[in-house]
């Protein structure tokens, strides 16, 4: 990654993606990144300002419902492609899903920590998806892509239609972006999402 986010917002460096480093990082408010091109550091952001989406506040266009109606979803059932087709974005978002990374969350995924949310067109090809990493009533969106339109939104509808129907608390979606703002996203200080997280974690789903 060529442009990393402020400074205030890393917070450490080192260590290893281990599942219990994995989780006991999300229960604190911290997740990994890599840089691309490096020497296989890892990098530990809390964003200063960061980003969840309300799960009453999700933003659903009419094209979202169109395609809603054109696509058909599955959960856990490739969990490696869909880390993949992050991975394999343009820009910066997917250059820090190294092979590193998609072992050891596949890792996680064989636990029952990390899940993915898949979208398919009518020919049954992947076309969208997301994944992330649950511990009790708090979902961790680490990454989403997509190949035809509103895919990707489609999938984030119905993660956020589990996680309703779960009873689930806290969606976290990192860093802002416009694109995330578009679908409901806000920025909350940093203190105020740890306290969010306190709760959603000490509570078993």
């Amino acid at each position: 990654m060529d442009n990393w986010p402020e400074d205030d917002d890393l917070i450490g460096q080192g260590a290893d993606l281990h599942v219990a480093t994995l989780i006991d990082g999300y229960k604190h408010g911290l997740f990994a990144m890599e840089r691309a091109v490096g020497d296989g550091t890892l990098f530990w952001w809390s964003p200063a300002q960061r980003c969840i989406i309300p799960l009453d506040g999700l933003r659903v266009t009419r094209s979202m419902r169109r395609s809603a109606r054109r696509y058909h979803l599955r959960i856990n059932s490739c969990f490696d492609r869909v880390m993949l087709g992050c991975a394999s974005r343009h820009g910066e978002d997917g250059r820090w899903i190294t092979a590193r990374f998609v072992e050891e969350y596949c890792r996680l995924h064989e636990l029952g920590w990390a899940h993915s949310v898949e979208t398919f067109n009518d020919d049954g090809v992947l076309v969208g998806g997301l994944y992330g990493v649950r511990i009790g009533k708090f979902f961790a969106g680490e990454s989403m892509f997509h190949l035809e339109r509103d895919a990707s939104k489609v999938a984030l509808m119905a993660l956020v239609d589990v996680m309703r129907s779960a009873k689930m608390l806290l969606l976290d979606a990192q860093w802002h972006t416009p694109h995330l703002e578009s679908l409901g996203g806000i920025t909350v200080p940093r203190a105020e999402y740890l306290a969010r997280l306190e709760v959603a974690v000490g509570q078993r789903g």
